[in-house]
């Protein structure tokens, strides 16, 4: 089962864009939406659980116990240019991948009944190096939109590097396609290695995503929210690589496949 637990009702969002950002390559999209969450005082107004995630929850505070969720925020635009935003975020993506399908299926059919019909999905792009001067890349569900999205500092040359994105980055755009829904999924170049948050990455992606909104952020305390934030990621990583293990003692098969995916997106 997954279900989404409405805290409070958003007020009425003219045309709303959804922009998700959970873990992933590198905790791109979970910074970089992270960090717009927070610059932008958003509103949280929906939690959201699902049996396919990780089984366990965590302990916080010394002696808090907190189901893993994935979390919704709203923006509303300031001024004339911008969008309002729903925001995506969370502790963790599907832990195969008939959830994935499931999970991305309820927060579309939540999305609908809000008005969503424009996505913008961000993840990281692996190389296997440590990037000094990442880049940007992107696709998109129409070709109309490269035009839109031209002067967004988004090279869209992903088919060229990768062939596929897994997960929520991947999988709403997909769906969402289907329902008439238009998107574009933002990646951030990195080195792909498990439990290292790369900010330089993020910082360029916001950058992008800045020029998107029409909305200024101050970048100077990204650092700082990345060291807040980085402490709970790789807390999250470890319970989850020791869950798998689990799993797969518990399955008597290799799980290696299932670990990888979660690394792409």
């Amino acid at each position: 089962m997954t279900r989404i637990n409405v805290l409070k009702s958003p007020p009425k969002l003219k045309s709303p864009i959804l922009i998700e950002g959970l873990p992933g390559v590198g905790n791109i999209g979970r910074v970089a939406i992270g960090y717009m969450i927070k610059e932008l005082n958003a509103v949280k107004f929906a939690d959201m659980y699902s049996k396919h995630f990780f089984p366990f929850v965590m302990i916080e505070d010394r002696n808090k116990v907190a189901l893993l969720k994935n979390e919704m925020y709203y923006w509303k635009a300031k001024k004339k240019g911008q969008r309002d935003i729903i925001f995506l975020t969370g502790d963790c993506q599907s832990l195969s991948p008939n959830g994935h399908y499931e999970v991305m299926g309820v927060i579309l059919d939540y999305m609908e009944k809000l008005g969503v019909k424009d996505i913008i999905t961000v993840g990281g792009l692996a190389t296997g190096e440590m990037e000094k001067h990442p880049e940007v890349l992107g696709a998109v569900t129409h070709e109309e939109l490269l035009k839109k999205y031209k002067d967004a500092g988004i090279k869209f040359i992903a088919g060229e590097r990768v062939g596929y994105v897994v997960g929520a980055a991947g999988l709403l755009l997909g769906l969402g396609m289907e329902r008439g829904m238009k998107g574009i999924v933002i990646l951030g170049e990195t080195s792909g290695f498990p439990i290292v948050t790369d900010p330089k990455s993020a910082e360029i992606v916001l950058n992008s995503l800045t020029k998107i909104l029409n909305i200024k952020l101050d970048m100077k305390r990204l650092d700082e929210r990345v060291k807040e934030m980085e402490k709970f990621i790789k807390k999250v990583e470890s319970l989850q690589r020791k869950a798998i293990s689990e799993i797969s003692k518990d399955e008597k098969a290799p799980i290696k496949g299932k670990e990888q995916l979660r690394y792409i997106g």
